[in-house]
């Protein structure tokens, strides 16, 4: 057979994830190869989660990719036991953004990089949310209605054991603040210059209505960040965290769900969209 023919422009590629702290998926991991030499890459969280799994992995993919964006997702936050590096909370993203830093990978602490591919410009925004624990079900009232629910039902995120919000008082007050600060630099942004916005976390609650067990949309984002497709100039959303990789639409605007998921999910329904996500240009 004929070997693949390479794209012929450059791309915007999405990935999240990648969980390489299961033996499994690390050769799917070390078989992410750009196209281009020019192709970007977003990885929106769930990288692993000790220090070392994560810089190997961000380390590979930094050398293979022109641009690496990078935002975390839970797994990165916790703070296992086998890991050397014991911070918690803040001080745990704070060191992992020194360590991107190093690697020349971009983080949602740095500006946001302007892709000028077909389908561009746009800027690349990797954003930092986490939860607040208000993708409740209709008859938990409060966070706390909510959590016995998801207590009673035999689902309780590990988050609850392994993610620390120090310095705040609980993951929601943390994520109120990252959503307050990158909600000021969206409304500081350039209004003609679209955004494709790239989280760890849904921005819209919807997403999770499929999820087998509705009590785990708890740790799977915050409705105060409902309307940022709407209210600013989005081309398009990238998330991961709930492993049912998908493209759809809300209020007309795209919304990519791009990870690689446990090996129990992909050998079991594959990876039909694709181990990379080309998210611009876009592909109908």
């Amino acid at each position: 057979m004929p070997p693949t023919a390479r794209p012929s422009g450059r791309r915007l590629l999405a990935v999240s994830d990648l969980h390489t702290g299961v033996t499994d998926n690390v050769p799917l991991v070390e078989s992410l190869r750009p196209g281009t030499d020019e192709d970007w890459l977003i990885v929106a969280g769930d990288v692993a989660e000790t220090f070392e799994d994560i810089e190997r992995t961000l380390a590979l993919l930094a050398g293979r990719f022109a641009t690496v964006l990078w935002t975390p997702g839970n797994h990165e936050l916790w703070t296992p036991r086998t890991d050397p590096v014991a911070l918690r909370g803040r001080a745990r993203y704070e060191a992992l953004v020194r360590l991107c830093g190093e690697l020349g990978v971009l983080t949602p602490e740095d500006s946001w990089p302007v892709w000028e591919g077909e389908g561009g410009p746009v800027a690349v925004a990797p954003v930092f949310t986490l939860y607040d624990y208000s993708f409740r079900t209709p008859t938990a009232a409060t966070k706390e209605q909510a959590l016995e629910q998801a207590r009673a039902a035999g689902v309780v995120c590990t988050d609850e054991y392994l993610l620390h919000p120090e310095p705040y008082p609980g993951i929601d007050d943390w994520c109120r603040e990252r959503v307050a600060l990158t909600e000021a630099r969206l409304a500081a942004h350039d209004p003609e210059l679209p955004l494709v916005l790239a989280g760890h976390w849904p921005l819209v609650r919807e997403p999770t209505d499929v999820l087998y067990y509705p009590e785990f949309a708890l740790w799977c984002g915050t409705t105060l960040t409902a309307d940022w497709h709407r209210r600013f100039n989005v081309a398009a959303v990238v998330y991961g965290h709930l492993h049912i990789p998908r493209a759809t639409r809300y209020d007309g605007v795209r919304f990519e769900e791009v990870s690689i998921g446990y090996p129990r999910e992909w050998r079991r329904h594959g990876h039909p969209l694709g181990l990379l996500r080309q998210v611009l240009p876009h592909q109908a």
